[in-house]
């Protein structure tokens, strides 16, 4: 009989890559890690890892298994949820990951409404980054993450079911006395740029769209922070490509739609095969009623 826990750890190895990042992730040594991928080995009488020099790494079969662990582990989850919440009633724990702009618009009035409803139903919420939200998803680190189809560097791919909620502007942010009116990328080619930080979606956006038009930006600052960028555009030390949601109406900035206008597509994601268990269905419900906010217009495909 495959052990759950030895399942978990084979999964963990395809994400991530080493035995010793398992271990980390898990609290083990690196050696109690290997000791139970052999005796997975032994429990299903096949070659699972095979060394490559100093590290190992999954055989064919042990892809297929590891990638199969994560429905046969979410189909346990589901069954545990299902005891706990005797019936139809969402219960037991639903791992919510949201890009940052999306935490405070999207995903806490949902929890909020969750909570009041279904007290049964725990939503972790993570901050994720779509450049860490997909993979966490696929890894089975999360059950939904809110997230954009737009990312070209890391696509949607059909292993995973996409809700569509809502289109959202990304806007020219500058200090509060530039001009009005939509901005033309290029006469901006010899401002101070602030960028996300790299390979995430902002930044590649941004990157993107400055040479797109001609230029490469001056980046004089990264940070991971929208509040933190805000703060610094508004001094007047920086200009800014931001998602209308990333504005935070607090700072004393001019916001500009592009004149070739750019939006983001944003979206609840799950892993597409896995059985969708009442809490998962509950928090997906939720977050298809946005509240009515200015930058955000509900999406209609």
């Amino acid at each position: 009989m495959l052990n759950p826990w030895r399942l978990r750890l084979l999964s963990r190895l395809d994400t991530l890559g080493t035995v010793r990042a398992v271990a980390q992730d898990a609290n083990l040594s690196a050696s109690s890690v290997s000791q139970q991928l052999a005796v997975l080995e032994a429990e299903t009488r096949t070659q699972l890892l095979e060394r490559t020099g100093r590290r190992v790494r999954l055989t064919p079969a042990g892809l297929m298994l590891a990638r199969r662990a994560r429905a046969i582990l979410d189909h346990m989850d589901t069954v545990e949820a299902e005891l706990r919440g005797l019936g139809d009633e969402p219960a037991g724990l639903v791992r919510l990951g949201a890009f940052q702009s999306a935490i405070h618009t999207m995903a806490v009035p949902a929890v909020t409404r969750l909570a009041s409803a279904y007290p049964r139903l725990d939503v972790e919420l993570l901050e994720l980054e779509p450049h860490a939200s997909i993979p966490a998803l696929r890894g089975g680190d999360a059950d939904v993450i809110i997230t954009t189809t737009d990312f070209v560097e890391l696509p949607l791919g059909p292993d995973l079911d996409i809700v569509p909620l809502a289109k959202d502007p990304i806007v020219l942010v500058s200090a509060a006395d530039a001009p009005r009116g939509p901005a033309v990328l290029s006469a901006y080619a010899d401002e101070p740029w602030a960028l996300d930080m790299p390979q995430s979606y902002m930044a590649n956006l941004t990157l993107r769209l400055c040479r797109e038009s001609g230029f490469e930006p001056r980046v004089v600052c990264r940070f991971s922070n929208y509040l933190m960028t805000l703060q610094h555009v508004e001094a007047g030390l920086s200009i800014a490509l931001l998602p209308g949601l990333a504005v935070d109406r607090r700072y004393r900035v001019t916001t500009r739609e592009l004149a070739t206008p750019v939006t983001r597509t944003i979206a609840a994601v799950v892993r597409r095969g896995t059985p969708l268990r009442a809490g998962v269905n509950a928090v997906l419900d939720a977050l298809r009623r946005p509240p009515d906010l200015p930058a955000l217009t509900e999406w209609r495909p």
